[in-house]
Parts: C-alpha cells; structure tokens; sequence
C-alpha cells in the first residue's frame, strides 16, 4: 500500500513497488519473461498482460478465476510467458475487482534486434498512460454497486501518468509535462487504462501520425484527434515545430459517451513545452493554446476515425486474416436486470440490479479457475459448455426494446476446436439504453472486418466486409445502436476469453 494524494486527497492505494502509475516493463520480440508478483496487501490480486498473445501460456494471462486463482496475501507466483511476433505498446493491470483503478503499467515491446521500425525513426520515445482517480475507496464503490444494483461511483479525475494536471481544483502541481526539442520527431506511446471510459485526445496546434495500434503496425495517417477505447493502445509520430512561438501547449484528453448513465464530464490537460532558449516571461504569461476535441457525444468522428485505422497489410507485415469461416457466432452485448436479493433495496430499473449480458446470459465468477477445471478434467464441476452462439430469443436488437429484461446466469462458455477460424458479431442492443461497448478479447488478435449501424444483417453486411487490409487488434468499441464483426483463427489452445470493459 501506497498513501497518494491527488486533488488535496490523499488515500492508501494498491500499488506494485510502491508506484503509482506502475512500473513500465521492456523487452523485446522473442524475449521470454519472468515476472514474480508477491502479494503484501490483504485485497487477493492477479495481473493481466493486456495484448500479450500468451501462446501456449494461457497459466500466465492473469484474469482471476479464468486462468488462475487470485494470489492471497503472503503469496507468490511467476508469471512466465514469452513475445511471440508482437512488438509495439501494450500494458498489464490488475484484474480482479476494480484493483485496476491504481494497478496498471505501460509494457514496451521494442523489435528484434536490428530489425527497425517501418515508420521514421524517432528522436525520442516517450509513454502517455491514461487513467481514473478516485478520492474514495475503489474497492467499497464497486463492492456497494454489486449489492444495490446501481451504477457505480464515477472517477473524480481522468489523468496522464498519473496527474491530473490543471484543469482540476488543487492539483496545478500535478500536471504531466512532455518536454521537447524543436524540428525533432517524437514516438508517443498512448495507452488507455481508465475503468470504463473512452478518451479524445489531442495537443493543442500540433498534428499526430498514427503508426501502431494494440502493438500492431498500421497504415499511417494525420489527424489532430485520437480516439482511444480502454484496452486499447496507440503509437503516433508527433513532429514538432521548426520554429515554435513562445507559447504553453496543452494535451488534452476528455470522454465519448454514448450511454443514458452518469459519467465523468472533466478534462485532463498535461503541457507541451519547447525547450528553445528560455522566454524572459514567466510561463504563466505565455500564450496558451489548447486543442479543439470533439463532442462529447461527437459518434460521426468516431466511426470515422476507426474506420481509417487499417493494417500495414505490407509483405512483412501482412494482414492474415481468415477468408473462409468454420463457425459463425453472434453475441448481443448490452445490459439487463437481475432481481434484487430479498430483504435488499436496489437502485437499477424498476428496483431491480442492473446485470451485463452476452446473449441475455450474465457471467457467474466460480470459485475455481475455468483452465484448472479443464486441465484436471473437472470441468463439469465448474462450467457448463454450451454457451449459447446466438440468442436464444431474437428480437429488434436496436428497436424498442423488450418489456422482459430479466437476464439468466450462468457460467458457460464456448468451445472451438484447435484451428477454427471464427467470425463473431457483436451486436449492441437498446435494452436500458443502447451505448458503445468496449470489448477485449484475451490471447488473441483479431481483425475488424466490418461495422455498421442497427442491426446486422447477414445477407447484406458481409458485401462491405473488409477482407485485404483489416485493423488487427486485441480490443474494439461496439458501435452505439451498432454492431462489429471480427475474425480470428482460434490457434491458442485454453483460449480465448472475452470481456466487455
């Protein structure tokens, strides 16, 4: 535990040495890690590499009670996997409860030795990691929304590398500062750690390449905003000016919000600052100038920022993505009800708890990892698997919702032969509000062949797939009144297992 102070709060967090953000982790393509994670707090835990292929490691993957159960206090375990054809930016966080709020690093996977980058080489590399501050205890806020049924407590901040710089009451001296030399080309490494929300950003007169995304090379483009999903990673050249004037720029990052539900409506702002010859004015009296980010709500800007992210597709990098398609899936994500526990009062719909659903089924955690009931043929003890591929009861998934909101539970899953090539749908639906739904998938990359908006339809959504240089990536927003479609070669064996954020 760690006492920090942000915002004139100051509280004891979970930390990994004594950090906060955490440690950041390099290595490069091919390297295998070690990595030992001792519990000293009370609060079980487990780590997450987030992207990380873990081919043939699925013991190292770190979601609690899917690929291990949790580390108790006073113990230990190696996390022991190695980087098979990644290189780029990803990050590791905890990944049980909301421990992720204050647990969470940057990981740098550089290439393999003299292999380069297949953008300009950079100047100087720096690491941008977004997050969430609390005043109050993250763990009490998650743990009294599970019982009432309500939404959770939203953040108090939104911060880069852990400071939520000045737009924010009593916190001026905690502002990120990207210090930069003129006529010079930066490598930014962005990452996106907040819980729950996504992020525009931008810096103030300056125009952003983008390079990479999830650790994946892509087509560069220009652009003065990003668009970042939590999960989700991105590289980007920043050129600065030749001839900068004295003046104090501002990076700024702030919500897209598509849901009915309360959210964090602030402002992250860190400074970009020139190191030309020093100005006889003090910096409070330069010139400022910010950026211009969209709409908080601003969904044309972001269809049409994530439809220009596309794979290098090069004959080094290429775009393997499945052409032919073994099993066809289709899942509706959204919310539901569950009924309120008796004697308790609830505060979701109707005085109901508000539950996530796949195909209206809602996840039961068990008490034993899923790969240890599989690995010691105990299975059947833990999980069901005929998890249902479609729903079981089609309706209009973006028209007027059902009057029936009631969702099962259950903890099943899906099972896929070694080698099945699988396109899955993701379809967002209107129940208690339709909204955009961030969705990670553990072990496995997967390419974004298509998305649109209503329902899909099968018979004429395929057309516009998207077959010769898809995004490759490992987490992707499900459009608001939306669905996505992804494919994946199902190659890693005790995988995959995915999640909506």
């Amino acid at each position: 535990m760690q006492n920090v102070t942000r915002l004139c709060h100051t509280k004891s967090v979970v930390t990994v040495n004594g950090q906060f953000p955490g440690p950041l982790i390099t290595a490069r393509e091919g390297d295998r890690l070690l990595i030992r994670v001792v519990n000293h707090v009370s609060n079980n835990i487990t780590i997450h590499w987030h992207g990380i292929r873990q081919l043939r490691s699925g013991w190292a993957d770190g979601p609690s009670y899917i690929t291990q159960c949790p580390i108790q206090n006073g113990q230990s375990y190696v996390y022991n996997f190695t980087i098979v054809g990644q290189r780029g930016t990803l990050f590791w966080h905890a990944h049980i409860s909301w421990l992720r709020a204050t647990v969470y690093g940057p990981i740098v996977i550089f290439p393999k030795q003299n292999e380069s980058y297949p953008f300009v080489e950079p100047y100087k590399e720096e690491t941008l990691i977004f997050g969430e501050w609390f005043n109050g205890d993250t763990e009490e806020m998650i743990n009294q929304a599970l019982q009432i049924g309500g939404g959770p407590n939203v953040s108090d901040a939104y911060t880069i590398n852990g400071l939520p710089g000045p737009l924010y009451n009593c916190s001026a001296k905690d502002t990120y500062k990207l210090k930069v030399r003129p006529g010079k080309v930066y490598l930014l490494r962005i990452v996106n750690a907040a819980l729950n929300d996504q992020l525009f950003f931008g810096i103030a007169n300056h125009t952003l390449t983008v390079v990479e995304a999830d650790a994946v090379y892509v087509k560069p483009f220009e652009t003065s905003t990003l668009l970042i999903t939590p999960g989700q990673t991105t590289n980007v050249l920043l050129r600065t000016k030749q001839n900068p004037p004295d003046a104090t720029f501002l990076m700024m990052a702030r919500p897209y919000t598509t849901g009915l539900g309360t959210f964090d409506n602030s402002t992250v702002a860190g400074i970009l600052e020139y190191e030309s010859p020093p100005s006889p004015e003090p910096i409070k009296k330069l010139p400022l100038f910010t950026p211009t980010l969209p709409d908080l709500n601003d969904t044309a800007f972001v269809t049409n920022f994530t439809r220009r992210v596309r794979s290098l597709a090069s004959t080094r990098f290429p775009a393997n993505v499945p052409l032919n398609v073994d099993r066809h899936v289709f899942f509706t994500i959204g919310l539901g009800t569950s009924p309120c526990d008796q004697n308790q009062t609830c505060q979701g719909p109707n005085g109901a708890k508000f539950a996530a659903a796949i195909n209206n089924v809602s996840f039961i955690q068990p008490t034993t990892s899923l790969l240890q009931a599989h690995f010691t043929g105990q299975s059947s003890r833990v999980y069901s698997p005929n998890f249902p591929i479609t729903p079981l009861i089609p309706f209009n998934y973006t028209g007027t919702p059902p009057n029936n909101t009631l969702v099962s539970n259950g903890t099943q899953v899906v099972v896929l032969p070694f080698n099945t090539s699988v396109e899955l749908i993701l379809q967002d639906t209107s129940v208690l509000g339709a909204e955009n739904h961030p969705l990670h998938l553990h072990g496995f990359n997967f390419f974004v062949v298509g998305e649109g908006f209503g329902n899909y339809n099968p018979n004429q959504d395929p057309a516009g797939f998207n077959l010769v240089d898809p995004i490759e990536r490992n987490t992707v927003g499900v459009p608001v009144g939306g669905w996505v479609a992804i494919r994946f070669l199902a190659d890693n064996p005790g995988k995959p297992y995915s999640e909506a954020i």
